[in-house]
């Protein structure tokens, strides 16, 4: 993992390039948390944008530690390789992990599995009981602002009240980049330094700064199943059913999550620049194309938010 400077040199002056203006304004938002609240932590999923935001958040405090831990809300149906990632650079880079598990919410009574086997909209209760647990009050998302609309309504410091809910009326104003942390007591702040990046941001910084990725964003052949137009992984979630048929395709994927609601993709782009190509063809937002999840309805992913999603 190859660290860069955020200036690029050229023969008579020092110009910023966009993915060096991008890299300035979130390492700037991190310190920002660091240097104001008392407690923060970093969602870390093993998916690219929580990847990325990592590599900034430590290229932020170099050469010292993260000082601050990282908190998997852990579905229980996440994919074996994005699990593996996950626990490979925890190792690498001595960072203390938090874990919520959904399936513990489950044993115990607390939450009760859905009939489709999603357990997306279950990491709500697990999220915000970590957050209570642990007193974090920020907490670093890896949302932007082109995934879908509901996250186009959130400021870059996204206010929580003591529920942990979401109320896009009540967002403050980011004039001149200026952000305020102070929250309600029992309240805390999310706070999402990749706002301002496009998903092609955020591969074109992926392919400059060597950040290792899980291998299922690249071409790989895979055991899939289609369910409403999306090719999804059997999975001991529930699928496939009676009617389906389970297929070997050469799939990738665009976005992570749990593995009852991520649909692949077929796709051949095996390298960094294929998947660049890709993307840049693409009239379809990853969300759109790959999350079942997000199609329950036109407002799932706010509904979600409003009660404490990330």
């Amino acid at each position: 993992m190859a660290f860069t400077s955020t200036a690029s040199e050229t023969s008579s002056d020092l110009r910023m390039s966009y993915l060096d203006v991008l890299e300035a304004e979130a390492v700037h938002i991190i310190r920002e948390v660091a240097g104001t609240l008392e407690r923060p932590v970093l969602l870390f999923s093993g998916g690219k944008d929580s990847a990325v935001m990592l590599h900034l958040a430590r290229k932020a405090f170099l050469p010292g530690q993260l000082p601050f831990p990282v908190l998997h809300v852990d579905t229980g149906h996440n994919f074996p390789e994005v699990i593996e990632y996950r626990d490979k650079v925890v190792a690498e880079h001595q960072l203390t992990l938090r874990v919520a598990h959904v399936q513990d919410y489950i044993d115990d009574g607390r939450l009760t599995e859905r009939p489709d086997g999603s357990r997306n909209p279950l990491q709500t209760v697990p999220l915000l009981d970590a957050i209570t647990q642990h007193r974090f009050d920020a907490v670093f998302g890896g949302g932007r602002r082109d995934e879908e609309k509901a996250r186009a309504k959130e400021r870059v410091f996204s206010l929580r009240d003591e529920f942990g809910q979401w109320d896009p009326r009540q967002q403050r104003p980011e004039l001149w980049n200026l952000y305020n942390g102070r929250h309600d007591p029992g309240g805390h702040v999310r706070v999402f330094p990749l706002s301002n990046w496009t998903e092609l941001d955020v591969w074109h910084y992926i392919a400059r700064e060597e950040i290792p990725l899980p291998a299922i964003y690249f071409s790989h052949q895979r055991q899939v199943f289609l369910r409403n137009g999306m090719w999804l992984a059997p999975g001991e979630w529930g699928g496939p059913r009676r009617d389906e048929q389970v297929q070997e395709r050469t799939v990738r994927y665009r976005t992570v999550g749990d593995m009852s609601c991520t649909g692949a993709l077929e796709s051949g782009a095996a390298t960094i620049d294929e998947v660049i190509a890709e993307i840049s063809l693409s009239r379809i937002t990853e969300r759109g194309s790959s999350r079942a999840d997000d199609r329950m309805s036109d407002t799932a992913m706010e509904d979600r938010k409003r009660e404490g999603y990330f």
